[in-house]
């Protein structure tokens, strides 16, 4: 069994964004710019925009950073991405969901211009992605693929099954394993036979958001597992959707949690917003 290190695979995916970031400076005088909006003070939401904040430092990004009060109205929200459509040196634009219940995502979401969607959300991208022919993926997605062709794990011609099917990660998941030749199953909670049928899976990618749901029975001998989940145990510990000390032994190779695909989402974003501000500088 082998542990899949995200951070290590998140490190050299940030050092080549770092490179290109200084030849962009030096060769056209252009420093991509990520701007974050949180609206309220979700403590999870918090720590992501740190972190988000501290990566574009590290890469040589500029970011700009909107807190906006928990009762910011709709229309006030749709105004700061209208602005921020229009900034020139703003070349990629990140709401951090999930928004107070007051206020509408999708409609955030859909008001993001496409060409600064670094998060992959918007319908014009989702729609790119079906049909392969995508600029940006999804952070989390792509940083799964990122860690699997950085082991050499091959994905054409597996058995590939994806627990959950959220537009975040599950749908887009199964979307790229499909466009590498995997043979893709997307299972969720109406699912019969659900251990059956991931104990079939080469690969098995949990994002289901409940803690330890994948157990050892629901895996086959050999297999490749991707934990996509952050939960917390019945101790209010840090663990994944798969149940790691129980199935770990089963596995060809495992992504643990912390430290397995949540360092890769966010050198995605950076690999992204430094793609977005090539395309809109033509270059």
């Amino acid at each position: 069994m082998q542990i899949i290190d995200g951070k290590k695979v998140s490190a050299q995916v940030k050092e080549e964004v770092k490179r290109q970031t200084l030849e962009l400076k030096e060769t056209h005088k252009i420093t991509p710019g990520l701007a974050v909006v949180i609206v309220g003070d979700d403590p999870a939401s918090r720590v992501y925009v740190n972190n988000k904040k501290k990566a574009c430092e590290f890469v040589g990004f500029k970011s700009e950073e909107y807190a906006l009060p928990a009762e910011t109205t709709q229309e006030e929200l749709l105004n700061l991405v209208e602005t921020l459509n229009n900034k020139k040196d703003i070349n990629g634009i990140l709401v951090q969901l999930p928004l107070p219940k007051h206020l509408d995502d999708k409609a955030v979401i859909e008001a993001i211009s496409p060409l600064k969607d670094v998060d992959a959300f918007h319908a014009v991208n989702v729609g790119k992605i079906m049909l392969g022919e995508y600029d940006f993926l999804p952070c989390t997605p792509a940083g799964v693929m990122e860690m699997l062709h950085s082991y050499n794990i091959e994905v054409s011609g597996k058995n590939c099954v994806v627990i959950g099917r959220s537009n975040i990660v599950g749908k887009p998941m199964a979307m790229l394993l499909l466009h590498e030749n995997g043979t893709v199953t997307i299972c969720h909670s109406r699912t019969k036979n659900l251990a059956e049928i991931c104990s079939q899976a080469d690969i098995l990618v949990a994002a289901v958001g409940r803690p330890k749901f994948v157990t050892a029975d629901m895996v086959k001998e050999g297999a490749v597992v991707i934990d996509v989940g952050m939960d917390r145990d019945e101790n209010g510990k840090l663990c994944g959707d798969v149940d790691f000390e129980n199935v770990k032994d089963k596995c060809s190779f495992i992504t643990p949690v912390p430290g397995g695909v949540g360092p890769m989402t966010i050198s995605t974003l950076m690999k992204n917003t430094l793609k977005a501000c090539k395309i809109q500088n033509n270059i």
